[in-house]
């Protein structure tokens, strides 16, 4: 046992990791659906604890964090989409489901850690473009295409992350709005490759203000992933480091917090990539 750690050990140890969230600030991009966003309060101060008379030369400050389950960098769970008032797997949408503290089915408590194969499925570059254009709805062909240049596949149980180039905009949130995203039929796609979650450096992994024409509703991609196929979404990704190190396949780790019944939860993944 000992010399399979040390074999494990030694493989982390030569490997470059990859911080994949976007930094959190109230002036942050934020879906018009999830305002206010995310607050960050300094509560107590060094000031108010600091009393060398009495307690010594230690002092301490604590905050207040308020913020929606959806903004920065974030993971959908699997009650945060229905599809006629049903959630994945049949679960119908009622008030022993849905209470005031949370979903009792499919909250984010419920989601395991994700670790698993990786892909970057780099869109953009693909183009030959710094980012694809506004409201682009990526087709399945620039999907099957980026993978052939990459020389990969989409295998079943992987994570597959998608670039745009937006995630380079982070800090202009009204460029980062207009972001191009995964049509519904790429996201059809990548249901029937069954993987275990999926990942843009967008907000809401589809163009947001999109009317799908044969399922009448924007976001489709959510309904499709989410509600009938349950797969997750993991939105507002910086991607922008993995590209530029050409690390397309790697080790991909998101743990998401156990907010008991909550429709999402902010993470902060990371890629894991043999050093070149």
């Amino acid at each position: 046992m000992a010399g399979q750690f040390d074999a494990l050990l030694a493989t982390i140890q030569n490997s470059v990791v990859y911080d994949l969230e976007q930094p959190r600030h109230p002036e942050m991009p934020v879906h018009p659906a999830h305002r206010p966003g995310y607050r960050y309060f300094l509560h107590r101060r060094h000031g108010d604890t600091y009393n060398p008379d009495e307690g010594g030369p230690r002092s301490s400050a604590s905050g207040l964090i308020v913020t929606i389950d959806h903004t920065g960098t974030h993971i959908d769970a699997l009650s945060h989409q229905a599809d006629t008032l049903t959630l994945y797997g049949g679960v119908g949408v009622d008030r022993r489901v849905e209470t005031p503290g949370g979903f009792t089915v499919h909250g984010i408590d419920q989601v395991r850690p994700l670790l698993g194969r990786g892909v970057l499925l780099d869109v953009a570059a693909y183009k030959n473009v710094e980012r694809l254009p506004p409201g682009y709805e990526i087709t399945v062909a620039d999907i099957e295409g980026t993978l052939a240049h990459q020389g990969l596949e989409i295998r079943s149980g992987d994570i597959a992350l998608v670039r745009t180039g937006y995630g380079a905009l982070w800090e202009q949130p009204e460029a980062y709005l207009t972001a191009a995203g995964v049509s519904r039929a790429g996201s059809e796609w990548f249901a029937g490759r069954r993987v275990a979650a999926v990942g843009a450096d967008n907000m809401a992994w589809d163009v947001t203000d999109v009317v799908d024409p044969e399922l009448a509703c924007t976001i489709a991609g959510h309904l499709i992933l989410l509600a009938r196929h349950g797969i997750h979404i993991i939105e507002n990704l910086n991607l922008e480091e993995l590209a530029a190190a050409r690390c397309h396949e790697f080790l991909f780790v998101c743990t998401p917090l156990k907010w008991k019944g909550a429709t999402g939860s902010p993470v902060r993944p990371v890629a894991v990539c043999p050093a070149n």
